[in-house]
């Protein structure tokens, strides 16, 4: 296990909860120090993201983990809505989805997605790479404070 100088704070955006269970073991086994989040839809991604409601006390993420298909606002629409407003475009977002579509990868790319990753379906190929996405960014990256 590789120690992060600074624990970050992990915001992941899914709604199937068979993804959300391996994403949480995967940090669970890679790095206790960072705090992952979880919401389930990308609405409360925004209201998460702009500390409003219920999230009003919450950290703001270094990170979110995004996932492109998302009940009540798409994955895309919240990609855009980071990156066009100012507080929140420097916060990295990985888009992590099943999608292997190029029309998906090109417009989370022109949207200005960080990186775009499609989730393994094997068990093993998945947890392998949300361990290496979260120590990418927690070991390699500077993420801005």
């Amino acid at each position: 296990m590789i120690e992060s100088p600074h624990p970050i704070e992990v915001l992941l955006v899914e709604d199937d909860p068979g993804d959300v269970l391996l994403t949480v073991e995967a940090f669970e086994h890679n790095k206790v120090n960072n705090t992952l989040h979880v919401v389930n839809d990308g609405e409360q991604a925004m209201a998460f993201l702009r500390q409003e409601g219920e999230y009003a006390e919450v950290p703001r993420p270094d990170l979110v983990l995004l996932d492109l298909n998302l009940p009540r606002k798409d994955g895309r629409e919240v990609l855009e809505e980071i990156k066009d407003d100012d507080d929140l475009r420097r916060i990295p977002v990985v888009v992590l989805t099943t999608s292997e579509a190029d029309e998906d990868i090109l417009r989370s790319y022109n949207l200005h997605a960080n990186a775009y990753v499609t989730k393994p379906v094997d068990f093993d190929q998945f947890i392998s790479v949300v361990r290496k996405i979260d120590e990418f960014f927690v070991t390699v990256v500077k993420l801005p404070r």
